[in-house]
Order: structure tokens, then sequence, then C-alpha cells
């Protein structure tokens, strides 16, 4: 497991490099709505990555650093490079969203795109790190990098008024759950912990209740930053089935619906990765309240956003 302390110096670490995000409440809803679509970048994984990369020696961090994204991660990552100055690399899939790549680039990354999934992008980018002597920098699978997600699950403890019945969060890799997971075990009361996936890529949710992901079916998915096998091995695995009290899928259709819903109620942008915790409440799958609603990141492309809020007869403007 991963030591206490890492998760008290991944705090001291980011305080004052990534932003304190927005909790509100829907009182009818019973709802506590963290909102991390609003952290630079646009998403929670950039709370892994500065603490990973900060976490590295200068001849670690100058030898040059590799990742594999679906697009938040690759921000993050290339985000803390330049920081430090270091040069970095991220390999993504051809599908990735586009404005996910653009942003990667913006931010200083040379981007190369693997043409298939996630899966096959993050092998592609492991083996260049290796045959490179280059630093690999897991999305998931790095204690430093979930100590700096753990950071959320603080930071949002300190912010509720009171501790929630049941927390919702979004499972990919499982690095931010395994984050949340760790924070409350040190709660004198914890609330019920519950992962989120899409039922188009419900890897994780096969490992958690069947052991295994072998025979997994994937399928296009809104929560695109999701998507993809668990690495073998990954240190996530037993945190998840130690601190997690279930994973639940959910439909694209409920996916979609979300991302209107934060919209029409309460003006915000989610992209679908982070649309699968609230969809979880929308299709009642959770019932308990008062809930606490992990909304992870914004970064949808904009076309998109467009398309499910003309669909949805969305009043506001995007």
């Amino acid at each position: 497991m991963i030591p206490a302390e890492w998760l008290d110096e991944a705090a001291a670490t980011l305080a004052n490099r990534v932003q304190t995000t927005p909790l509100t409440h829907d009182p009818e809803w019973n709802l506590y709505l963290k909102w991390e679509n609003q952290q630079m970048t646009g998403s929670f994984k950039l709370r892994g990555a500065v603490n990973k990369v900060l976490s590295l020696l200068p001849w670690e961090q100058q030898r040059g650093l590799v990742a594999a994204s679906a697009g938040n991660h690759g921000q993050g990552v290339a985000w803390a490079a330049k920081q430090v100055g270091a040069p970095v690399i991220i390999f993504a899939s051809d599908h990735a969203v586009p404005a996910k790549v653009d942003a990667m680039r913006a931010l200083g990354a040379e981007v190369r795109l693997v043409p298939g999934g996630y899966e096959l992008a993050e092998q592609t980018a492991q083996q260049y790190a290796l045959e490179h002597n280059q630093t690999w920098i897991s999305p998931y699978n790095d204690a430093r990098v979930i100590a700096g997600q753990s950071t959320l699950a603080m930071e949002t403890i300190q912010q509720v008024p009171e501790i929630p019945e049941i927390c919702l969060v979004p499972v990919g890799g499982g690095g931010l759950i395994a984050g949340f997971g760790l924070t409350f075990s040190r709660l004198a009361r914890r609330p019920r912990l519950v992962g989120v996936q899409s039922e188009a890529s419900p890897f994780f949710h096969a490992i958690f209740h069947q052991g295994s992901q072998q025979g997994v079916t994937e399928l296009p998915s809104l929560a695109d930053g999701l998507s993809g096998a668990v690495e073998e091995g990954s240190i996530t695995v037993p945190i998840v089935k130690n601190y997690v009290d279930d994973l639940v899928l959910v439909h694209e259709e409920d996916v979609e619906q979300a991302i209107a819903v934060a919209w029409l109620r309460w003006g915000q942008k989610i992209e679908g990765s982070a649309a699968v915790a609230l969809a979880a409440i929308l299709n009642e799958k959770v019932t308990q309240r008062p809930a606490l609603v992990i909304l992870t990141g914004g970064n949808i492309q904009p076309e998109i956003h467009r398309q499910i809020l003309a669909k949805h007869a969305a009043p506001r403007e995007d």
C-alpha cells in the first residue's frame, strides 16, 4: 500500500500549485457536487501528474518524460513538464478527442497518435520509454500519482459541511478512487465509496466483481478518459478491492443525459468521463442521500457538447 505520509507530502507539494475547485450543494436533490472541471487544464489529472513529476530527481526529469493519455493526463504531464523545463512526449489514440490533443500540444508536448484504442497507445508509450531510457509517467499505476489524486479527496472533505452517506467517483484505471479510498480510510466515519464506469468500457468493473478483465468487450464511449483495459499488476487493483464498497455501470444514454443536466441545472460543462458519476444518480443506481458526486473534468469536444444540448433542448448558450 501507499504510506500515509505520502498523501500528506502530496498535499504540501500541490498547495498553491493547483486550484482549489468549488463544491456546491443542491438542496432539492441533496447532492454535494465537486466541480473539478474547473481545475487548471480542466481535469483532476493535473494533481497526480504534478505530484509525480515534482517527486522525480532532476536527472529523471531532464532525460525526458513519456506518458499515454486520452488527453487529460497528458495535459497534466505537459503542464508539470513546463514547470521543470523537461521535454515530454505523449502517446494518444488516433481516436482521441481533437480538443484534448490540441490542448496537450498547446502546453508544449509532442503528441504521437497511435492507430487503435488507448490500450495500444499505452503499450507503445511504455515500450518507447524503455527503449529510449526516458521516464514513464503512468496515469494511474504509480504511488505518487495516486497520492496526488488523493488531494482531491482531502480538499473535498474539508469543504463539505457534513460527511455524506455516499461518494461517487468515476473509474478508469482506478487512480482517483484509490486516492479517495486511502483518504477516507483515515476518517473516523467515512462515506460509502462507489466507483462508476460506462458499460461501454467496463474493465475495472469486471476486475472488481469477477476478478478478471479477460473477455471484456470495449465499445465507443463518451467517457473516453475512462476507456481501456487496466494495466496488469496495477497497484490500484488491491487498493480498490480493499477500500471501495461497490462499482456500478451506467448506460451511454445516461452519460449523455448527465452532461445535459450539468449544463441545464447548474451551468457547468462536463465531459463524459465526469458525467458517469452524476449518471448513477440520475438513473437511480444510487439512491442514498446526502450524496457526494465528483465531477472530474470538463474537456469535452465543443461540437459534441453542442449536439447533446441541442438534443435536450438546452435554453442556455454554450
